[in-house]
């Protein structure tokens, strides 16, 4: 399965945009502004969200963002898509066709609207990178097999 690479693009509360990561500073991280090109140093009680750990909820589990980013990617053909400033019901429908499971009690029309400004904002800075979705499973087998292993050397 395709998702879209989210790797150190972040969201932080109070600042409006998206953030590139760059480093780690003393008194918290370097980021710079996808929008004007500008460092700032977010201090370490700022509150900064992945975009890898941001995930939408739908009624039966969370989906997550990269793969949201991936269905409007597929939809719009790799364009720019809605504005978020396009009408409430627009936006609710449109979304409601990428994932038609969403949970209209928690997923709000301000989340829907950030989704679609974050998604334009990557996708004019030429940063949705199309990759092959890793197995999360697979990872987990190994990681189980190679404890067991160790366990079985230990008890001999």
């Amino acid at each position: 399965m395709k998702t879209i690479k989210l790797k150190d693009i972040m969201s932080i509360s109070g600042k409006g945009g998206l953030f590139r990561f760059i480093a780690q500073a003393r008194n918290g991280i370097v980021v710079e502004s996808l929008e004007d090109g500008k460092r700032h140093v977010a201090p370490a009680t700022a509150r900064v969200s992945s975009l890898e750990d941001i995930a939408i909820f739908t009624n039966e589990e969370e989906v997550p963002l990269a793969d949201i980013f991936f269905q409007i990617h597929e939809k719009a053909e790799g364009k720019e898509t809605l504005s978020h400033k396009t009408d409430a019901s627009e936006l609710k429908a449109y979304f409601e066709e990428l994932v038609p499971d969403y949970d209209q009690d928690r997923v709000y029309v301000s989340d829907i609207k950030k989704v679609f400004q974050w998604y334009n904002q990557l996708q004019s800075h030429e940063l949705l990178e199309v990759i092959e979705k890793e197995e999360e499973t697979s990872e987990d087998e190994s990681a189980t097999e190679e404890q067991a292993t160790s366990e079985e050397k230990d008890t001999k």
